[in-house]
């Protein structure tokens, strides 16, 4: 997993690349899911929602996670995606969560579980159906979003029962977050102690493959066909792990695309991977 010095730079100048559409969207920003821990040195945390003006009929919810390598991102850079999904019929709501070294892993889990929560009990107040609640990442914020709806423990610890209908993870990071430290300790990388410790009882318990289970939610899974090797093994061992669970999952690899590129061609609005995660959402009843 290569750091990405160079992530946010990439994506900023491919904002400017293509158009968008015209259609009536409303957004309500900064809204605080998690308010500040001062003896956890938390930062008060928030969520922005773009939605449909046309609130004839309650829309699906696609919670959006980040990614950035558990430590770097902010939501800001992601209302691209927000506004082309509510464009599109969905509410989308692009979540902040706290980061390493503030936490580790388990605390950004916690914090997302906690902003599935705040979708579920509020979101009809702009529009969304709370029994329709999908949920999305790139990189880290896909192992986060695989990881809080395989482990039922952080739905429990929130007080919610089976709140996503579907995930989608984009070009996924750390789904086998074990197999890969141990790889990476032996060669003397500490890039992701700060998230994930030294301790490989603490790796295991942050990696979703080991966590499967007959009640998990169905999967669409896009990699990048040019994206970091181990993030495609990994893809693929854990798309074999889950297919003993349910038969259901949707593995689509992206022609030519590498990492970083995964998640900023959803800026075109006439992406055909919109269609397919349309698609995806309305096949779960």
């Amino acid at each position: 997993m290569k750091i990405i010095r160079n992530y946010f730079l990439v994506l900023l100048s491919a904002l400017f690349l293509t158009g968008s559409s015209s259609c009536r969207i409303t957004k309500h920003k900064n809204i605080t899911y998690l308010p500040e821990d001062r003896s956890a040195k938390i930062d008060e945390k928030k969520l922005d929602v773009f939605a449909p003006k046309d609130v004839s009929s309650k829309k699906d919810v696609l919670i959006f996670l980040h990614g950035g390598g558990w430590s770097h991102g902010k939501k800001s850079l992601y209302s691209f995606f927000g506004k082309r999904l509510a464009r599109k019929d969905v509410v989308g709501v692009i979540v902040s969560y706290p980061l390493s070294p503030d936490v580790d892993w388990n605390g950004m889990a916690e914090a997302s579980a906690k902003a599935v929560k705040w979708v579920k009990e509020n979101i009809d107040q702009y529009g969304g159906d709370p029994s329709r609640v999908f949920i999305s990442g790139h990189s880290a914020g896909g192992h986060l979003s695989a990881l809080i709806t395989v482990k039922e423990e952080y739905f429990n610890k929130v007080g919610l029962k089976d709140p996503v209908k579907g995930v989608i993870l984009i070009d996924a990071a750390g789904l086998d977050m074990f197999n890969y430290l141990k790889k990476q300790d032996a060669n003397g990388d500490k890039h992701y102690q700060g998230a994930f410790s030294s301790d490989p009882a603490n790796w295991k318990k942050a990696s979703p493959i080991y966590f499967l289970h007959k009640g998990i939610p169905p999967m669409l899974i896009l990699t990048g066909e040019k994206t970091y090797p181990n993030i495609k093994e990994s893809n693929q061992r854990f798309i074999k792990e889950f297919s003993q669970y349910r038969s259901d999952v949707k593995y689509i690899e992206v022609k030519r695309k590498r990492h970083i590129p995964m998640i900023f061609q959803f800026y075109n609005s006439h992406n055909k991977l919109y269609n397919e995660m349309l698609s995806f959402m309305k096949e779960q009843k």
